[in-house]
């Protein structure tokens, strides 16, 4: 194994490890897409952009004209995990509410996360899970007292 590799299996694992920390707190909050959904979304993410070097480096050896344009694999990644983001959302046909749009979107930031992994930059990621998670804690909080929203409620949108 390359030393690369384990640079790449590393990185997976640091992404795989901030989206379970974003996971837990979706799981304790009990939310339909917990800590397993968001490892794998971060820890996918994080190898989908660091096989794309490899992938850049392996085609650019056998056809000399290939053009690397990395905004294409990062677009790729957001697309895909708006599918899974998508299928946690729920649209209630009794109170004609939609729900877990906040989970929706700590999947996409885990994505994000993942990202920024594969990027080679850990630290930044670990800043931006704890404030993914400070936002989802603080803010639920907030609205729970000001609000007077429960914690099912604080994950979902009332129409106008």
């Amino acid at each position: 194994m390359s030393t690369e590799e384990i640079e790449i299996i590393l990185q997976v694992i640091v992404a795989i490890c901030l989206g379970g920390v974003i996971g837990i707190e979706r799981e304790l909050s009990k939310k339909p897409a917990g800590i397993r959904t968001h490892m794998f979304v971060a820890g996918a993410a994080s190898l989908v952009v660091a096989l794309s070097s490899i992938m850049f480096t392996t085609f650019n050896d056998q056809h000399s004209n290939v053009q690397s344009d990395p905004i294409r694999i990062i677009e790729a990644i957001i697309v895909g995990i708006s599918f899974i983001g998508a299928g946690t959302v729920l649209k209630s046909e009794k109170d004609h509410n939609v729900y877990y749009l906040t989970t929706a979107a700590s999947i996409l930031f885990a994505a994000a996360i993942g990202i920024t992994v594969g990027l080679g930059r850990p630290l930044m990621a670990v800043a931006l899970t704890v404030i993914v998670v400070l936002v989802n804690l603080a803010v639920g909080n907030l609205e729970h007292k000001y609000l007077g929203k429960s914690r099912k409620e604080t994950d979902n949108v009332h129409p106008d």
